[in-house]
Order: C-alpha cells, then sequence, then structure tokens
C-alpha cells in the first residue's frame, strides 16, 4: 500500500513539514491512520470481519512508533498511537455502520448517471 510505505517514509524523516498548530500532529495521525484503516476494510476482509483492519492499523502505528524511536530527532509518543487507533476505530465504524459513507466510497469515480426515458422511449433533452 503507497499509503502505509509514505508513512513508513516520513516516520524515518529526523522532521516532518506540518503547520506550527498546537497537537496538529495528532489530528494528522488520526485522519490518516483512519484513512489507512478505511482501506485495509475495504481491501481485505469480508463485511463481517472489517472490524480485524482496526486491530492491524492500530499495530501498524504501534510499529510506526518504535521505527521512530531509531529516527534522530523524533520520538516515540503514546499520545500519536492512540490517535491512529482512535481515527481507524471511527473510520472503520463509519464505513461499516454509515450506509451513505459507505456508498460514497464504493460508487467509482466518474461515474455517469443513469439515463432516463421517457414512456415514449425518448431521452429528455437530447439532441
Amino acid at each position: 500500500m503507497l499509503l502505509a510505505l509514505t508513512i513508513v517514509v516520513a516516520s524515518g524523516r529526523g522532521s516532518v513539514a506540518a503547520p506550527n498548530i498546537i497537537d496538529f500532529d495528532k489530528a494528522a495521525h488520526f485522519s490518516i491512520y483512519g484513512l489507512l484503516a478505511t482501506l485495509v476494510a475495504r481491501a481485505g476482509f469480508p463485511e463481517r470481519r472489517r472490524w480485524w483492519a482496526i486491530l492491524i492499523v492500530s499495530l501498524f502505528g504501534l510499529t510506526d512508533e518504535w521505527h521512530q524511536s531509531f529516527t534522530p530527532g523524533r520520538s516515540v509518543e503514546i499520545a500519536d498511537w492512540v490517535a491512529d487507533t482512535l481515527g481507524a476505530i471511527l473510520a472503520v465504524a463509519l464505513y461499516v455502520h454509515w450506509q451513505g459513507y459507505h456508498r460514497l466510497l464504493e460508487t467509482p469515480l466518474g461515474r455517469k448517471k443513469a439515463r432516463v426515458e421517457n414512456r415514449a422511449g425518448v431521452v429528455p433533452n437530447q439532441r
């Protein structure tokens, strides 16, 4: 997965460019790992087992923090791992339980709307 590789590469850097906003990194962890969990849930699990994506992504977040412990200029923060896990939980819960969100993610990009014909078999506004 490209996103997982990007996370590993970013966590191996001594510093990561980010805005100077208090706790911005927690929001970034929450969002990125939520996206990762959604991608894992969609890609590899049947409907009833999508909750496994949370465990997998949470463990990946834990190993990411461990990986950072070997990177000069970086530190291990349990709060980052908590943000990773909470993002994964919320994202998978939304994907599993909110049908509108599920449909939005499962609709192919660029899909055209179905043509509607009237009783005469004519498509309105067709030229």
